[in-house]
């Protein structure tokens, strides 16, 4: 089988939807988010070739193929991550300043900054004293480089 575009998003539908339908799973690396063509498999053995025509990348709980009885999407497997808990917009300035001036790709989800784990990133926030605690998460898209130069 071979994918060429994404069906729609789990969340998108409601549970009638979904209702009885069975479940089959691509788990990714957050990384492999970006990719338009590879070759997976699921967790039922089930191998599938993804070639994307649109210039998309994958989210968590993309929908690659559903029929009556059947639904392949794609899931996320947990990263190692720095979650940062800024206590002020003057911390949240000064370690997104830091962050920014190493070109770290960053997400955001409610009051949280969060950053693939990197030693550097861990001294410097011991260093600034700015809270933050290492955990194993799902994202639900790729930490994505903005591409710049200082040329």
């Amino acid at each position: 089988m071979i994918i060429e575009k994404i069906v729609t998003n789990i969340e998108s539908l409601d549970k009638d939807e979904v209702g009885t339908r069975h479940i089959e799973k691509i788990y990714l690396e957050s990384a492999d988010l970006v990719k338009r063509i590879q070759r997976v498999t699921t967790d039922h053995g089930k191998e599938i070739g993804i070639r994307l025509k649109d210039q998309r990348d994958l989210v968590a709980g993309d929908i690659l193929f559903m029929d009556d009885t059947n639904i392949i999407m794609i899931d996320v497997l947990s990263d190692d991550l720095i979650v940062i808990s800024p206590r002020s917009l003057k911390e949240m300035g000064t370690i997104a300043h830091q962050l920014g001036n190493r070109h770290l790709p960053a997400q955001f989800e409610d009051n949280e900054m969060l950053v693939q784990y990197d030693y550097l990133v861990e001294e410097l926030l011991n260093q600034l004293e700015i809270p933050y605690k290492r955990e194993e998460r799902k994202v639900k898209q790729a930490f994505r480089h903005i591409g710049h130069s200082h040329g």
